[in-house]
């Protein structure tokens, strides 16, 4: 029994069927694309706004700050700023080369001065802890480093990081956390402190870090100073590059 041939009208009906299958599949592609292209601009736009509307750390003027700093200091537990000696010997204070003594030996923890790397540490804030050596160096220069403990609370850090970023406060000032575990108890934060200021011979110790006494030591003990108070600072190299 030989097979039923389809007639023309029967091929021109496939023909038609497949064409509005192909149309369908055509409509379905350019509606999914619609819809991922509508998806994505909601996502971006609503990102956009997040980024725009999120809270923000709040933050004053340096003036502003500055003014706030004795109570801020009374409130976070700090020391007053503290004038250390010279490394001992002396004659190594200001020693430069690749590899430092032990952090313990320093007169003072953060170390203020002694023998540090031959570069510098460029201001800014960092995330981990830098070469101290090279901070240490910045110091010589007129530096102030804000040193934090790693687990201080991130509200504050937070402020002093956005604070000290800014271009107009960012001259000679590193922001880092200090965290030398290979040095035993000198490389860590002394006495439950969670904040450390230090320029060169000179450290003030805080049990919280506090954006407005960073500010205040910044104004006194860096060069130049934050706000253009008076340098009360005594660094050998003060205002040279870093």
């Amino acid at each position: 029994m030989s097979e039923r041939r389809t007639t023309k009208a029967e091929r021109k009906e496939q023909a038609r069927r497949e064409r509005e299958e192909i149309q369908r599949r055509a409509s379905r592609a350019r509606r999914n694309r619609r819809v991922g292209v509508s998806v994505l601009l909601v996502l971006t736009a609503g990102a956009i706004a997040f980024a725009a509307l999120r809270p923000r750390p709040d933050v004053a003027g340096a003036e502003e700050l500055i003014a706030r700093a004795p109570e801020a200091a009374r409130t976070a537990g700090c020391t007053d700023v503290s004038a250390v000696g010279p490394y001992q010997p002396e004659d190594q204070d200001r020693a430069h080369g690749e590899l430092m003594p032990p952090v313990s030996s320093y007169p003072s923890v953060p170390p203020a001065s002694g023998p540090h790397a031959d570069a510098t540490l460029p201001a800014g804030v960092y995330d981990s802890p830098p070469i101290l050596g090279q901070a240490l160096h910045s110091l010589e220069h007129g530096a102030v480093v804000v040193w934090y403990e790693p687990s201080a609370p991130a509200t504050e850090v937070d402020r002093m990081v956005e604070f000290f970023r800014q271009p107009e406060n960012r001259d000679h000032t590193i922001v880092a956390p200090y965290d030398y575990s290979g040095e035993g108890a000198a490389g860590t934060l002394p006495g439950g402190a969670q904040m450390a200021l230090v320029s060169w011979h000179h450290v003030q110790t805080c049990s919280a870090p506090s954006l407005p006494v960073a500010a205040s030591f910044a104004d006194n003990y860096r060069a130049p100073p934050l706000a253009g108070g008076d340098y009360l600072g005594d660094a050998p190299e003060a205002g040279q590059p870093i």
